[in-house]
């Protein structure tokens, strides 16, 4: 079946330059069969529901593409089922500028990276605002964040046209704060107990070199 994501990138001018570099032949096979939709499946769903930021590209009036990061608690995208993705957008800076762009042209296009996995996902899809205050209450309760502190201006609603996973190559593992204390802690345990047991030797066997005289 013809890959969704190959049949929305490969267009004419892309198809030409793969020509150039000698690639088209092995990109064609992915646009070959019957089109069918873009499904996210338990992989995706699982990567997506991971992450605490994403980058998300808009194209304006004039045709220049902006691109914007959004962050938030890990899990605060979430997939409502295999064609959609949802997520609460906070109140910024007050440019409003993807909110613009989007009310003129509905596409976006995403990019979610696991840096300490270097892993990477590629999403394409057209999304659509709601104001929190007028969203359906089953769609408000399932953005909510708990105690993380940041208001919830809207709702984002991403219907999935396409996604691709990259390769690693050229990922820079990086590592949060969480994975930093979860891969020190067992060597801290392990700290913490070696320097127990040479206080029990200490005790046990004190060094003749330091007795007092009598």
């Amino acid at each position: 079946m013809a890959d969704p994501y190959a049949r929305i990138t490969f267009t004419d001018s892309v198809c030409r330059t793969q020509s150039h570099y000698g690639t088209r032949a092995q990109n064609a096979v992915r646009e070959q069969g019957a089109q069918h939709p873009a499904r996210l499946g338990a992989r995706e769903a699982q990567f997506i529901a991971g992450r605490d930021s994403f980058y998300i590209a808009t194209v304006s009036e004039t045709g220049w593409p902006y691109v914007q990061h959004r962050g938030g608690p890990p899990g605060f995208v979430r997939v409502l089922d295999a064609n959609i993705l949802a997520y609460a957008d906070f109140r910024g800076n007050l440019q409003y500028v993807s909110a613009g762009n989007l009310a003129h042209d509905d596409r976006v296009a995403l990019i979610m990276v696991d840096y300490t996995r270097r892993q990477r996902l590629k999403i394409l899809g057209h999304a659509r605002y709601v104001d929190i205050a007028q969203a359906d209450a089953s769609l408000a309760e399932r953005l909510q964040l708990g105690a993380y502190a940041a208001e919830i201006e809207r709702a984002v609603l991403i219907d999935v046209a396409a996604f691709e996973w990259n390769c690693p190559r050229h990922i820079t593992p990086r590592h949060t704060e969480a994975d930093l204390k979860n891969r020190t802690a067992e060597l801290e345990a392990r700290i913490a107990e070696l320097e127990r047991q040479l206080a029990d030797r200490s005790a046990s066997n004190p060094d003749p070199s330091t007795r007092r005289p009598a």
